[in-house]
Formats: structure tokens, sequence, C-alpha cells
């Protein structure tokens, strides 16, 4: 099989969450599509693959393995805080989106890098962690969870980056969601990924100060880049 590493980069913007969710559900199964025509066919077209940055309006979302008690708001809540809640169809409990965090939408087709779901997640763990690197900030990984963490180490344990994913015929979709300049505040209306006991932080919390965004892309693009050898 011809491995395809090209991949079409795409900034949506500020994007409401259902117009974006339709969007990726579209470039998904058109993905899904190809590789299934390939092998009735027995033919090799290239696979496309997909890498696209967003920013949502408030929303939360609730993973299928997720409970809704997660969600400290109701309807009325919800109004107040001008924010809409979906369930979906990725992996992982409850989070929160919002203008200021990177929300990253991978759709690869893993046979054109490598079949292997815990090493993805691990991989777009490090293109995070080496982005955080070049703003002087130290990260890593926490035993038993996903996701970017500062001082994972101690109790002073706080998650920077969420991820969530779906993968059906090595295909992914979904992604993480990275907490720049973001209203941690959002976050006091969750038990974000149904963890109780552990903080959440930003950039800009940690930085104290506004970070530049079109910056932190640039970094978290290239440090994907690298790591998956994608030609962009």
């Amino acid at each position: 099989m011809i491995k395809n590493k090209q991949v079409i980069f795409q900034d949506w913007g500020l994007l409401d969450y259902e117009a974006a969710w339709e969007k990726q559900e579209m470039i998904f199964s058109a993905t899904v599509n190809t590789k299934v025509a390939n092998r009735t066919n027995n033919s090799e077209n290239p696979v496309p693959n997909h890498l696209i940055l967003v920013e949502h309006p408030h929303v939360f979302t609730l993973g299928k393995s997720g409970e809704a008690k997660n969600l400290l708001l109701d309807e009325e809540g919800l109004k107040e805080k001008q924010a809409s809640f979906y369930k979906i169809n990725r992996g992982g409990d409850i989070t929160y989106h919002g203008p200021g965090q990177i929300v990253g939408y991978p759709i690869l087709d893993l046979d054109n890098f490598f079949t292997d779901i815990h090493l993805y997640l691990r991989t777009l763990e490090q293109a995070v962690i080496d982005t955080l690197t070049e703003y002087e900030i130290e990260s890593g990984r926490y035993p038993g969870y996903t996701g970017v963490w500062l001082d994972a180490d101690n109790e002073k344990a706080r998650k920077i980056c969420a991820l969530g994913v779906r993968c059906s015929r090595w295909v992914t979709m979904h992604g993480f969601a990275f907490n720049v300049n973001t209203d941690l505040n959002y976050f006091d209306n969750i038990i974000p990924c149904g963890i109780d006991d552990k903080a959440v932080t930003s950039m800009k919390k940690e930085l104290e100060m506004e970070v530049d965004l079109e910056q932190v892309k640039k970094a978290l693009v290239r440090n994907i880049v690298r790591l998956f050898e994608m030609q962009l």
C-alpha cells in the first residue's frame, strides 16, 4: 500500500461547534469511503489526510463514556453562560471549548502513518509538550490519564490540554483542546473529563499574560508536522 503523508491544513477560525462537527463528519466519511472503495475495487487511490484548527464559541461536549451529571448547569444555566451542550461520538468524558482555546481535529488515515491509537494519542500529546517547551512551560503526562499536564507528579497537577478521539477503519476524528487564552471560569461548570480533584490551567495563567494565539498555532502545527513526518 502506498502511504500518503500529504496533509491538507485548514484553520476554520471561530466556528459554531455544530457546524464544525458537521464539516468534520463530511470529511471523515469521505476519507473512510475512499478507503472502502480502494479495497472493494482493489485500487490504490491516495487516501487524503486533514489537519484542522478551530476555535468554538462557549460549548460543553460530552463523550461516549461520559456522564451527564458532570455538567453542573441546567438549561437556564447554559443560557446565562451563553453556552451550548452536545453529546458527541468521541471517547472521553465532558470538556469545555471556547474562545482562546486551540481545538485540533486531525482527520488522518493512520494507515498512512502508523496503526497504533495509543501512539497516535502520545504523539499529539508530544506536539503540545514540545510547543509548551518553546514558551518555557514544563509539561508532561499524568500516568493513567490522557492529555498534557503540569506538575503531574505532585498535588499541584493541572491539565492544559485534553484529548478525545474517534477512530474507525484507522481514520481519526475529533482530537485535542489546548488552553492558550481560555476563560478557565467555564471549567467551574463541569467536572472536567470526569476528574473532580485536579485543576485546569492555560498558557495565559501560567505565563501571567495574554499569548499570541496565532504564534502558538504556528508552533503547534510545526511540531505536529515534524512528529508525524507529514507533508503539509
